[in-house]
């Protein structure tokens, strides 16, 4: 689960939703472990009873959110980004900031997929036309559909 610090409140309700199903259908939760779209993607698979790591930026653990069950503390700052997808089988980036967008490209770098974007990036290029990159998603259902493979 990719997604910013700082969301609105559908992005928030968005990645809980998906945290959410991702723990029903057995699915650890990997996530930057802070606030905003992490720390709701956290609550609801922790709610679920879901397994949630943490691949915190930092040093310090109290900053983490409160919902996760394991922290790696990386002390990367931004490079963790690069650990949090490369640690993943699919990312699912819901809303849109500049560190979502760099965690989207490594994973499609990488060829770490399914990517899927649910309500963030759509990446055109200079003529306006869609690259291929992540795939698109409506709904968090179909966004966990999607990730899944189901």
């Amino acid at each position: 689960m990719c997604g910013p610090a700082v969301c609105t409140v559908a992005e928030s309700a968005a990645a809980r939703e998906v945290g959410a199903l991702l723990a029903r259908a057995g699915a650890v939760v990997l996530c930057g472990g802070y606030g905003g779209v992490m720390d709701a993607a956290a609550e609801g698979a922790s709610h679920e009873g879901g397994l949630v790591v943490g691949i915190l930026s930092g040093t310090d653990r109290s900053e983490a959110s409160s919902h996760l069950a394991a922290t790696v503390v990386t002390g990367m700052g931004q490079a963790r980004n690069s650990i949090l997808v490369g640690s993943a089988d699919a990312v699912i980036a819901v809303g849109g900031s500049w560190g979502t967008l760099s965690e989207i490209a490594i994973a499609l770098r990488r060829g770490i997929g399914p990517v899927i974007s649910l309500g963030g990036w759509h990446i055109t290029d200079a003529q306006n036309r869609p690259v291929p990159g992540p795939g698109l998603a409506h709904t968090p259902q179909q966004a966990v559909r999607l990730a899944l493979g189901r």
